[in-house]
């Protein structure tokens, strides 16, 4: 059974626009607690295959939950194929495709 934390957690993530992503703290900031990223990538770790958890990378970009895809690949390849690009498992252009949910909701 999921928290109210995991059920709100998943259903931001799904609101997250194919071609953008946003970061672990930034979801867990606009769900009222700070330092929670890692928390909200525990839950992400759990995702079901509707939930783009691919869309949320760490604050600078990076690619950190990619080992949880399978294969690992799989996450850069979904950033990809919408439109995301992706070099040494960091977004390039991090800002442009950046999600804020404290802005755009």
């Amino acid at each position: 059974m999921q928290t109210d934390f995991e059920t709100n957690v998943f259903k931001l993530v799904k609101l997250i626009p194919k071609g953008r992503v946003t970061s672990y703290g930034a979801i867990g900031k606009a769900l009222g607690l700070t330092n929670s990223a890692r928390m909200v990538g525990r839950v992400l770790s759990q995702s079901k295959p509707d939930i783009p958890a691919h869309r949320v990378v760490n604050r600078n970009g990076l690619l950190t939950g990619k080992h949880h895809f399978n294969p690992p690949s799989l996450m850069q390849k979904k950033l990809e194929n919408e439109g995301i690009k992706v070099s040494n498992d960091k977004i390039v252009n991090f800002n442009n495709h950046f999600w804020d949910p404290l802005i755009e909701l």
